[in-house]
């Protein structure tokens, strides 16, 4: 900028610096950016400024905002109109300057920080067991790995779309979300404008070794398509719970219906013929983690007519499969106390006690 005065070059240096530091920090979120043929351009969102959208033009110390809009959706599409060919999702890659201030940081921080202890070590569970891990980034990782799914965004970044090429296979992710409220709904349909056929929804603390067994199943296509309008009839029910039957899960008939319980009494599976045949396709299968269906520290539902092939993934997985968790405080000293907690003192057989007192 030979222009500009010492002065000017200052205040210009330091907007661009502010503005870094806004990405750096998370208070500007990128949406996408491109380079125009000298420089790099991006749009983005501030999150603490009352949503105000920018567009910025170039790259470190030259960083500058040269635009607002009044809404991300009216950003988006100007970008897209404007760069659609070298458009891309998210933040441009670091360029030289900004990787070697990373890499200065990161010396001066390793030499001053203080060491901290390790942590204990990670535990090996049963699946259902397992911790929640980061569903955003299971995500991410599907999507860059199967490339027939597409990911759209909606503006307000709560809710992110993956949908297959063919229109009728669709997965919503709401970010966060609570433990026990729905974060992943899965629906599938015959068409790409028919109802669907069936549907399936996860709570945001479903384990992540579960959820990436449910998206290896939608990605290789396997029985995606259903016969609807027909009764679910008992081969379907063995078809879907024959893994936890051969894992010896506990089979009981509840006033909900059937119910498939681990040896361990911390998850089950729940079918219930009543809603099975339904016509608005309710809640059909429950598959929980915790105390009970009705209090579950997890959960995923599904419509009648889930294909059992991916209902019988899900039973291989919670009956077969391990996962990691990290030891919490309190978990190894309650155990210790249940198992080292005296016997409770026997109790003689009386006559039994009137019902009138």
């Amino acid at each position: 900028m030979p222009w500009c005065t010492r002065s000017e070059i200052r205040e210009v240096s330091d907007q661009a610096q502010k503005i870094h530091d806004d990405i750096r920090n998370g208070h500007l979120l990128i949406h996408a950016h491109a380079h125009d043929g000298h420089t790099t351009i991006a749009v983005g969102t501030y999150l603490h400024q009352g949503g105000k959208t920018v567009y910025l033009h170039g790259e470190d110390h030259l960083r500058q905002i040269a635009d607002t809009f009044d809404s991300p959706a009216e950003a988006l599409v100007a970008f897209e109109n404007a760069h659609a060919a070298e458009m891309r999702p998210g933040p441009a890659p670091l360029t030289d300057t900004e990787r070697a201030a990373t890499a200065a940081r990161s010396v001066f921080d390793i030499t001053t920080a203080k060491p901290e202890p390790p942590g204990p070590e990670p535990e090996t569970v049963p699946v259902y067991l397992a911790d929640v891990g980061d569903h955003d980034a299971l995500l991410d990782s599907f999507l860059d790995t199967h490339g027939e799914f597409e990911k759209w965004r909606t503006w307000s970044d709560e809710t992110t779309h993956a949908i297959h090429e063919s229109q009728t296979l669709r997965i919503e992710r709401v970010h966060e979300t609570q433990a026990r409220e729905t974060a992943w709904t899965v629906a599938a349909y015959e068409t790409p404008v028919s109802d669907r056929m069936w549907h399936l929804t996860a709570s945001g603390a479903t384990p992540a070794p579960v959820l990436q067994n449910l998206l290896n199943h939608l990605a290789d296509g396997d029985g995606w398509d259903t016969v609807i309008g027909v009764p679910v009839g008992e081969r379907t029910v063995t078809t879907a719970t024959q893994p936890l039957t051969e894992a010896r899960w506990k089979h009981t008939l509840t006033g909900h219906g059937i119910r498939w319980t681990s040896p361990d009494g911390q998850a089950g599976v729940r079918f219930d013929p009543l809603t099975a045949q339904a016509p608005q396709n309710p809640t059909t299968w429950t598959i929980w983690a915790g105390p009970d269906p009705d209090r579950p520290t997890w959960a995923i539902t599904a419509s009648p007519h889930t294909p059992s092939s991916l209902l019988a993934d899900l039973s291989e997985s919670l009956a077969h499969e391990t996962g990691t968790r990290q030891p919490q405080p309190g978990r190894e000293h309650r155990t210790r106390l249940a198992a080292s907690a005296p016997a409770a003192p026997a109790v003689t057989a009386g006559p039994p006690a009137s019902r009138s007192r």
